[in-house]
């Protein structure tokens, strides 16, 4: 299998008042197409800050970030954005559903950034919404959904461009063990039967044994 992910001397700091204080340390890191990889590690290891560099929604300080077949930390705001918006489906722990807009029209919403006609739309969201196995549900707000039924929800919406990879942060982390369970198995399906690239950050041991290769990191480095 290619690589899909490409990550080479990746360092990243942050600066406060006039102090830098380094996140990750040098990190080298290759993920197959097809991969489910889970990112394990203590709090503040720097977990998050590697799926957002990753994903395109930070930038390292230096360093190669090869993602998809571009090196993403060149790249310009814009042609960043554009870049994202096609390659890459965003799964957060808190859902972040816009509570008036129905499940249809939450799905469908990155959809409105393409050039796809109204028609297509609808059967894009339609067949995501099937996969998550809330077809009866297209009419629904978040409030009369329950969390994981709001978890399928975004999960639809992050796989409803079709992108090549998934990313995910905290996937279970809001929910029940019976809902959790629920959402790994989906992302199981996802990766297997879609064969979907995912990248899981998670903290829960349980959600990581879904993964097929788990990383931990420690103070910014891989260990």
């Amino acid at each position: 299998m290619a690589a899909i992910i490409q990550v080479k001397n990746l360092f990243k700091s942050y600066w406060r008042n006039n102090l830098e204080i380094p996140v990750l340390h040098d990190l080298t890191l290759e993920v197959e197409e097809g991969e489910f990889l889970a990112l394990m590690g203590p709090s503040g290891s720097g977990k998050t800050t590697l799926l957002n560099l990753i994903a395109g929604i930070d930038r390292p300080t230096r360093g190669e970030v090869n993602v998809v077949g571009t090196d993403i930390a060149k790249l310009g705001e814009s042609a960043l954005a554009k870049w994202r918006s096609s390659n890459v489906g965003f799964v957060f722990q808190f859902y972040n559903l816009i509570p008036v807009l129905t499940a249809f029209e939450n799905v469908e919403l990155p959809l409105l950034l393409t050039k796809l006609s109204k028609a297509e739309r609808k059967k894009h969201v339609e067949t995501a919404l099937s996969i998550v196995g809330l077809g009866d549900r297209m009419s629904h707000y978040p409030k009369q959904l329950s969390g994981g039924q709001e978890q399928r929800v975004a999960i639809a919406r992050a796989i409803v461009t079709d992108p090549s990879l998934l990313v995910a942060d905290e996937p279970t982390g809001d929910l029940d063990r019976k809902s959790a369970e629920e959402i790994l198995i989906l992302m199981d399906r996802l990766n297997k039967e879609f064969k979907k690239t995912i990248v899981m950050v998670t903290h829960d041991p349980h959600a990581a044994q879904k993964a097929s290769r788990q990383l931990h990191l420690e103070k910014g480095d891989l260990v």
